[in-house]
Parts: C-alpha cells; structure tokens; sequence
C-alpha cells in the first residue's frame, strides 16, 4: 500500500497533522458529554406525597418538623410514612406514591392503629431540592407511574446511538469525512442547545434520540479521520487518545453537574462548552486516503503540497507515485483533465454485506463484533455494579471517567510493543479471571470485591479502547468507516443489553459477572486468530486486507519488521 509514503515523506505526526488531530479530537470531548449527560438530566431526587392543604406539623419516627421540606432529607423511603397535620386539623400518612386520611385521630403521635382512607398521589410531590434543584423528573413529575418515563431516557438514547454508529459510518465511506465532521458536530451543538428547551417531555426524548445520532457519527467518524491523517509510528497512541477525551467528557459532566443544579441551564452548558470547534471545523480537509480511493488525484496532490508547506518541508512526492502500477496511467489522465470530472472508472457500490466477502472475512467480522459487544457490556455491567461504593456521587462519576486514563496509556504501550492481538486478548482474558474470582469472594470482603471490579473495568477499558484502531487497521480504505460503524453499532447493542444483565442479580447476585466473565473469556480466546496489524501498512482494497495474517513473502516480512522498529524507536524518543 503505497499511499502510507505520505507519511515517510512529510512525517506522521508534524504540525500540519497535530493541528488537525487536536482540533478534531477536542469536539469528541462533547461526545463524551452528550452520552452522560443523562446522569443529572433525569436524576431523581428524595420526593413524598404532598396535600393540598396547608401542613403545620411533621412526624417522622423521633423527628419533628414544621414542613415537608425541613424534614425530607432525613427521608427514607421504606422505613415508615411522614405524618404531617394540617391547619384543619387532619392527620395525613404520606409515602412516596400514596397518601392515607387518618379517621377520628385523638392524638397526633407517628403510630395510628385506626382506620385509614388511603388514595394516590394525583401527581402532587414535594421534592428535596438539598441535591437536586431541579432535573426533568422534578419538572414533569416523573415518578411513580410515570417512573418508567425516566428510566426509558436513556435507552432511546443507546438506541440512537446505535442507528447513528451504523448510518454515519456508511454515509462516510460515500461522501466523505469532513462532510460528516462538520455536519454532525453542527447538529450537536444545535440539538443539544434545543433540548434545555423542548418543554416537554416527549419532546425531550425524540431530540435527545436525535442528538444520540450526531453524537455517535461524530464519534465513529473521527476515529477514521485522525487514523488516515496519521503514520504508523504514531497511529496507535493518536487513536487511543480519542478515547481519553471522551473521558474527559465525562469529567465535565461531572464538575458541570456539581457547579449548576439546574438541568435546563446544565443541558446548556454542556451543549456549548465546544462550540468553538464550528469556528475552524469547515477549514478540514478531505483524508489522502479517501482522496486516493475515490480517483481524486488532483484533490490529493493539492493536499500534499498543503501538508509539505505546513510541516516546512518540500513537496517531491507526486500523487502518480502513491498509486499502484496499473492505476497510473489513469491517474495521469484524471490529473490532466478538469477538477469536476469523475473518475473514469465506475465506482462499485459497497454495503454492510462487503465484511462477509469471504469465509475468512466474515469470521474476521464476527470476532471483531464480539469484541466491541463484550468490552460495552463488560464496562456498563461493571460500571453499574459499582454505583453502591457510596461517597460523594459527582466524584465518583469524576474519577469514573479519570480511571480509564491510565487504562489507555497502559494499552498504548502495549499495543506498540507486543501489538495489537496480545494486547487485546490477554485483556479480555484477565477481565473474565477478575469476573470469576469476584463469584468467590466471601460477601464480607467488601475491598476485595471492590478491586476486582475495578481490575476488570480496567482490562475491558484497554480492550474497549484498542477496538477502535484494530478495527481501521482490519479494514481497507473503502469499506473503512463502515467496518467502524457497525463495530460501534454492536457496543451500543452492548450497552442497551448492560442494564437487563444487571438486572439478573435478582435471580443470583453473581449471574451479571458471571455471564460477562464467560463471554470474555471465549472472546478473548477468539481473539487469538485475528491477524497481527502492528507495523503493517493501511489497506485499500478488499483483497489486501484478507490477505492480512497470511504468511508474507521474505522481503515484504523485512519491511513491516523495519515498520515496526521503526514505531518503536519514535516512542522512544
């Protein structure tokens, strides 16, 4: 593949490319955002039935109170009902979802064993604000009844997420990746604006499910972007670092939701803390890899010239010497003819079905899907599993999103040194161990359990975090993005399924990581008959990429050999 000279004749990670990268990059940080969002968006704060009438007096157990809102944080709810009394003189029981009239009381004491008129709440609630000042549970009275609303919020969500990851990733691959950039990055800044305004709640939804769709794209998309736009000997740590600011996305969440406890005004600032990439993002140029794949060779060699002059250095290098042999004649006449024509050669057109070309290719394509499923479950089942640790809940979800940091560098030095195969499967296989050892451990033992999980979360992260850059490399140029985005579609089928599993600790408190830590381990097992990309050239065509794993001939062996030392020694400088 003849394209990658670009980057041994005009550096692989110069000026021109770390402008681009960084710029792109600091847009995935709303990503981040955008998919945690929901965290304080729909977050229930402690409520009770309320009455109409005007209350005096509050019991709760030894406690007394001349309000509701004195006495609900000490609230419980399952440890007894308030007892509040009115300006009339009538003694009310109140629970979460109902109230109980007391008959013919004779003294205002906590217990009651007399009769009771008891009725629903008639969607009057009394919220303690302590947290929470106001989420869209408190403005449209999401609880109860309508408590399935709430937690329905976050699966459309995953589900937009899901028909983004596969749209945008195929759109791509045919109009290209700027287009994508600055159309999806566009959308995110205007419908995340709009949400802090959709004044009701199915409104709510369909643009939260909207702006899940931009989200994804821009996500599945930069990750090609930054992967085309770089060489080898940086390709690994530029892509992984797409992940570390998705983690800082998930920061700003958290320090945004602790400064401002208004979701509308929170939603807002969430939506435009990045608008300052829509000033520079049309400038982005079009990938040398796409440009060549798409027979726009005068596009290509203009980009060159323009990355040469960024970086200071002097353009020689002519795009007919990117292409192989027998495209070059092609290429001279496509270079001597007007920019407007099309090439002559008719594109082919591609779909979904182009990643089971082959027997070879399809087990190639079910493996790679599997890994993307197992590292979304893995992480929200762990995720999930340790919201319980108790303390302060926005430094948790703070330290949330800065423990996958180290987690991407630890990754980053593997996958350039023992590379990409034996980094992602001893991951997954160390991620099914923690899952089984935490079954074992005495329930009393809480730190234990607490470190395995945290081991666990750990290895999926560094599987989850090199999926990305495995899966470009897997994949030629055309069919690139879509490989990416349905990849990215099976993690949001991971992450929607998360929550069910989760769920199954009511049948046994261990069935969530057992299941995990079973399909981990398989997974990891499978991993070991993909092919080993490290050091080895981007692919084009379709037959380049199935020919990857096969055994090399001696002289193309002592190249991707000198690729990789080559890798190494720019880490080690």
């Amino acid at each position: 593949m003849t394209v990658e000279r670009i980057f041994d004749e005009l550096g692989h990670f110069k000026r021109f490319q770390k402008c681009l990268y960084f710029a792109a990059v600091f847009q995935a940080v709303a990503c981040g955002i955008h998919y945690l969002a929901s965290v304080f968006l729909v977050e229930t704060p402690n409520f009770v039935c309320s009455i109409p009438d005007n209350i005096t007096e509050v019991l709760y157990g030894n406690l007394t109170a001349s309000s509701l809102t004195d006495i609900l944080p000490d609230f419980k709810s399952g440890t007894g009902p308030l007892v509040v009394r009115t300006a009339e003189g009538e003694q009310w029981e109140l629970s979460r979802c109902r109230c109980a009239l007391r008959i013919n009381p004779k003294d205002f004491t906590y217990d009651f064993d007399g009769n009771k008129t008891v009725k629903a709440c008639d969607e009057n609630f009394v919220y303690d604000h302590t947290e929470v000042y106001q989420s869209i549970v408190t403005e449209w009275d999401l609880v109860c009844e309508k408590e399935w609303l709430a937690k329905l919020c976050q699966p459309t969500f995953m589900l937009g997420v899901l028909i983004g990851a596969l749209v945008f990733g195929d759109v791509a691959d045919r109009v290209g990746r700027v287009r994508i950039l600055m159309i999806t990055s566009l959308c995110q800044f205007g419908l995340g604006v709009a949400v802090a305004f959709s004044g009701n709640y199915y409104f709510f939804v369909v643009l939260r499910f909207l702006l899940a769709m931009v989200s994804s794209g821009y996500l599945v998309v930069v990750f090609v972007y930054v992967t085309e736009f770089t060489g080898i000997k940086v390709r690994t740590w530029t892509s992984m670092h797409v992940h570390a600011a998705f983690a800082v996305g998930i920061m700003v969440v958290a320090l945004t939701g602790y400064l401002v406890r208004v979701w509308w005004i929170y939603q807002i600032i969430l939506s435009t803390c990045t608008s300052p990439f829509l000033f520079f993002c049309w400038k982005f140029p079009e990938t040398p890899f796409y440009l060549m794949a798409k027979g726009r060779y005068k596009d290509a060699q203009t980009l060159l010239d323009t990355i040469a002059r960024v970086n200071g250095l002097e353009c020689r290098l002519k795009v007919e010497e990117l292409m192989e042999p027998e495209e070059r004649e092609n290429g001279r006449a496509l270079l001597e003819e007007s920019e407007e024509k099309p090439p002559l050669q008719t594109e082919k057109k591609l779909s979904i079905l182009d990643l089971f070309g082959s027997w070879r290719m399809a087990g190639r394509t079910c493996t790679v899907w599997a890994i993307w499923f197992i590292g979304s479950l893995g992480y929200y089942v762990f995720s999930l599993g340790s919201v319980n640790l108790g303390g302060n809940q926005y430094i948790n979800l703070f330290l949330a999103g800065a423990v996958e940091l180290p987690s991407y560098l630890v990754g980053c030095f593997a996958m350039d040194r023992i590379g990409r195969k034996k980094t992602c499967a001893p991951a997954l296989l160390l991620a099914g161990v923690a899952c089984m050892l935490i079954i074992v451990v005495p329930p009393d033992i809480d730190a234990l359990a607490i470190a395995l999980s945290m081991t666990g979360k750990f290895a999926i992260a560094i599987a989850f975090g090199l999926i990305y850059l495995y899966t470009c490399e897997l994949y030629p140029t055309i069919i690139r993005s879509l490989a990416v985005g349905s990849g990215s579609m099976m993690c949001r089928v991971g992450s929607v399924v998360a929550p069910f599993c989760v769920y199954l600790a009511d049948v046994w408190i261990y069935l969530p990581q057992l299941i995990v830590g079973i399909l981990a381990f398989i997974i990891g097992v499978l991993t070991l008959c993909l092919p080993e990309t490290l050091g080895k050239p981007l692919t084009t065509t379709l037959e380049e990429a199935e020919a990857l794993g096969r055994e090399p001939s001696k002289k193309s062996s002592g190249l991707g050999s000198k690729d990789a030392e080559d890798g190494l020694e720019m880490k080690s400088h």
